[in-house]
């Protein structure tokens, strides 16, 4: 640890403890124990340890295949964002509905901070070649969930959000690129369709439709996001609509669940 780290009151062993929970939530690969120690810059023997913690506490899970992936005890502190459990449990039910009625993959987000985080994924028999993965944290900025939710926050918030994202380091390649006016432009258009799309916005030839999850008073808790490769696209006509319907109208079931 850093002497400014230390200065600032900072536990060493939490902070391993999260780079690698992130890590797997990123879906790092385990197998090696040391590659996993040089990329979170900690010894192999720690990585030990930490792994055996984290799978004690249900935070991850060991894979059959090797490896590790989140667990429930993860998924059920990201269903605190959503207000309940239950609420993640519906939205389970409401992506594996999406997914198997418009045969594309579906996922339930939650926003925190200026990131979004994706809590569940359902995906259709023949998969998404997609960076996305249960646990990703991803600038919500960038993806049309997070601009779903985005849209239901007053401007006030969002600047806040704006900022925050601006000024963060690690993120300060991909805000510049961002033009604020568009981007005031493309919330406005949401909040009122009730539905954001992203055309090859964070990953190139994927498309995604999301309507945010709202509680009482209309604040968001969580988004639904339906996601299909460009090619799906070209061979169906129907498809964007049918998506963009479906996704609608699952938040609004979801929204009810959830007092909104």
């Amino acid at each position: 640890m850093s002497e400014q780290d230390a200065a600032k009151g900072l536990v060493t062993p939490v902070m391993r403890g999260m780079r690698l929970l992130r890590y797997i939530a990123e879906g790092g690969n385990t197998g090696n124990l040391s590659e996993v120690g040089r990329l979170i810059d900690v010894n192999r023997v720690t990585v030990m340890r930490l792994l055996a913690t984290l799978e004690h506490e249900g935070l991850i899970e060991r894979l059959p295949q090797g490896g590790h992936r989140v667990g429930m005890a993860f998924l059920t502190l990201a269903a605190s964002a959503l207000g309940s459990v239950d609420l993640l449990g519906e939205g389970r039910l409401m992506v594996e509905r999406l997914s198997r009625e418009l045969g594309v993959s579906a996922y339930l987000v939650v926003l925190e901070g200026y990131h979004v985080v994706y809590v569940h994924r359902e995906m259709p028999e023949g998969g998404l070649v997609s960076h996305i993965r249960v646990g990703s944290r991803v600038p919500a900025f960038l993806t049309a969930p997070g601009r779903a939710m985005l849209a239901q926050l007053d401007d006030g918030e969002v600047k806040r959000l704006w900022s925050a994202w601006r000024d963060g380091e690690s993120d300060k390649q991909s805000a510049a690129r961002m033009d604020a006016v568009q981007f005031a432009k493309q919330l406005e258009e949401g909040g009122s369709k009730g539905h954001a799309w992203s055309f090859s916005g964070y990953e190139a030839g994927i498309n995604a439709c999301a309507a945010a999850v709202k509680a009482g008073g209309g604040r968001p808790v969580a988004a639904l996001s339906v996601v299909a490769p460009q090619p799906l696209f070209d061979a169906d006509s129907s498809l964007r609509e049918r998506m963009q319907q479906g996704v609608v109208q699952a938040a609004r079931d979801l929204s009810r669940v959830a007092g909104g």
